[in-house]
C-alpha cells in the first residue's frame, strides 16, 4: 500500500496523524542535558514530569482523535528514550515528507517511524543536506504560505534552542516554488522560557478560519509582527502573553476548521476560541508541557482533506 500525503494548512480536516509515545520515556535528565529552558527549570525545581502522567495525557489526546475518526499511527517504542515530540522529526508539505535535520542524538526517533515511512512513495520523501537545519515545529502552513521560524544571528551555534537556519529556508523555497515562503526570526534563550520561542508554533499558529494565536515578543523583528497583523487582521489575533507562551498556549492542535484540541487549564484561550464559534476538546496536557512542547509538538500530520 502506498500511503498518500496531503498537508497544505494547519486546519483542514485531519485524516491521518503520527502521534508520539511517552511509554518508556527514560529517567529525568540532568539539567545540563536538557534541550530547552522549560525542561531545565523543571529538572532543577524537582517538578519534571513522570512517565505515568505523560502516558495518561497522551491517551486523552488519542481518544479525541479516535472520537473524530482520525487514523492514529504510533512510533515503535525505544526503551528508555523520549519519543513524545513527533513534530520535531519530520513534516509534510503538500505531498512530500521532509525529514527534519534534528539534534544528532535524536536520529533514532525517525528510525522508530520507519514502518510508516516505508508505506510512502520513496520519491515523495525528501532529505535535506546536512547544512540545512530544520525541525517541524518551525514550519507552519497557511494555504499558499509557508511560514518558517528561523534564527540567523552569528551566535546561532550558541543556542541549543536555535533549530532552523536560513539555509533550510532556501532549500524549502526551492522545493516549493509555487508557495510564498516567509521566514520569521525568533527570540532564543537557553535558560529563560519566558524569552524563548523554541519553535515558531510556540509563538504563532493559525486556527479556525483566518484567525491566529500569537505572542508578539516571541519575534525578534517588529516587521514580522506587522506582516502577520496585516495578513490576518488585528481583530482576528489572540494575543498570548509571555507566561502563556511558556505554558505552550500557542501550541494547540486543529482537527478541523471547527475543532481544536487544547489544554483544559487554558481558560482564557479556550473561552476566546469558543466565543469565535470553535469546538474546543479539552484534555490534560500540562505535564508534557513542562518539556517545552504541547499538542502540536506531539503530532506529525500526514493527511488533511
Amino acid at each position: 500500500m502506498i500511503r498518500p500525503l496531503n498537508i497544505n494548512n494547519e486546519t483542514a480536516s485531519l485524516k491521518t496523524v503520527v502521534l508520539g509515545v511517552s511509554k518508556s520515556s527514560g529517567p529525568t535528565p540532568k539539567a545540563d542535558d536538557c534541550y530547552d529552558p522549560s525542561s531545565r527549570s523543571h529538572v532543577i525545581s524537582g517538578t519534571y514530569p513522570i512517565e505515568i502522567d505523560m502516558v495518561n495525557e497522551m491517551q486523552q489526546l488519542e481518544a479525541v482523535f479516535e472520537k473524530y475518526g482520525v487514523e492514529v499511527l504510533r512510533p515503535q517504542i525505544i526503551e528508555q528514550y523520549n519519543q513524545i515530540f513527533a513534530r520535531d522529526i519530520a513534516f509534510v508539505i503538500e505531498d512530500k515528507l521532509i525529514r527534519a535535520n534534528i539534534l544528532p542524538d535524536r536520529d533514532k526517533e525517525f528510525d522508530a517511524i520507519q514502518q510508516h515511512v516505508n508505506q510512502i512513495d520513496p520519491e515523495k520523501i525528501i532529505t535535506l543536506p546536512n547544512y540545512c537545519h530544520i525541525e517541524g515545529g518551525d514550519v507552519i502552513l497557511y494555504d499558499n504560505y509557508i511560514f518558517i521560524g528561523v534564527y540567523s544571528a552569528a551566535d546561532y551555534s550558541d543556542y541549543i534552542t536555535a533549530r532552523t537556519n536560513k539555509a533550510a529556508v532556501s532549500a524549502i523555497s526551492a522545493l516549493f516554488p509555487n508557495k510564498i515562503v516567509v521566514p520569521f526570526e525568533l527570540k532564543k534563550s537557553n535558560t529563560d522560557a519566558l524569552n524563548n520561542a523554541l519553535h515558531l508554533d510556540c509563538c504563532f499558529q493559525p486556527v479556525g478560519k483566518g484567525k491566529v494565536l500569537m505572542h508578539k515578543n516571541g519575534f525578534l523583528n517588529p516587521e514580522d509582527v506587522l506582516f502577520i497583523e496585516k495578513l490576518f487582521g488585528e481583530k482576528n489575533i489572540f494575543e498570548v502573553n509571555a507566561l502563556e507562551m511558556s505554558q505552550m498556549q500557542c501550541n494547540v492542535f486543529s482537527i478541523s476548521e471547527q475543532v481544536i484540541v487544547s489544554e483544559k487549564k487554558f481558560t482564557r484561550l479556550n473561552s476566546w476560541l469558543q466565543d469565535h464559534g470553535l469546538i474546543v476538546e479539552k484534555v490534560s496536557y500540562s505535564e508534557i508541557a513542562k518539556q517545552g512542547g504541547l499538542l502540536r509538538c506531539s503530532t506529525l500530520p500526514l493527511y488533511r482533506e
